[in-house]
């Protein structure tokens, strides 16, 4: 469990139907957005953990574990900075975070393990889903790496 204060997510969002397994096509249409350009403005700004590019996941719909409705999709940085030009601003309040690897082929491993956070550890943990983003962090763009590296960050709070 990490603790965090407040930050923000600073880059690009859409809103993006719900889906479980395999690439999201419309989450795939973002990420032709970040051009070099784009990485290199935001990686400037990028000054809070996670570092580098990150993408989070907030606002679901109704129906979300049943594989229905939208969320809000955004790909960008954590940061403490002010400078956000024309990017899209997500404000995150101070918060407890629970962090969760994954390494393996991705998005399979990915996806495996961000189900068992909700089905294993969230009803064994003592803690439970706090209102904010879920944010994931991949090491690296080459998604054919084998041992891909990932983190998933989930706002937690202990049950009562």
């Amino acid at each position: 469990i990490v603790e965090k204060g407040p930050f923000k997510l600073v880059g690009l969002r859409k809103r993006v139907p719900i889906i479980f397994e395999g690439v999201n096509p419309e989450i795939a249409k973002m990420t032709e957005l970040l051009t070099p350009e784009v990485i290199k403005q935001l990686k400037a700004i990028s000054d809070v953990e996670p570092r580098g590019i990150i993408s989070a996941s907030t606002n679901f719909s109704e129906g979300r574990m049943e594989e229905k409705g939208e969320l809000d999709h955004y790909i960008g940085v954590a940061t403490s900075s002010n400078e956000t030009a024309d990017f899209d601003v997500l404000k995150i309040d101070a918060s407890s975070w629970a962090v969760f690897e994954s390494i393996g082929p991705f998005p399979e491993t990915l996806q495996n393990v961000w189900g068992r956070i909700y089905s294993e550890w969230f009803p064994s943990s003592g803690y439970e889903a706090a209102p904010g983003p879920e944010i994931l962090w991949n090491e690296s763009p080459d998604t054919g790496n084998p041992k891909y590296r990932s983190e998933i960050w989930i706002p937690v709070k202990k049950k009562d």
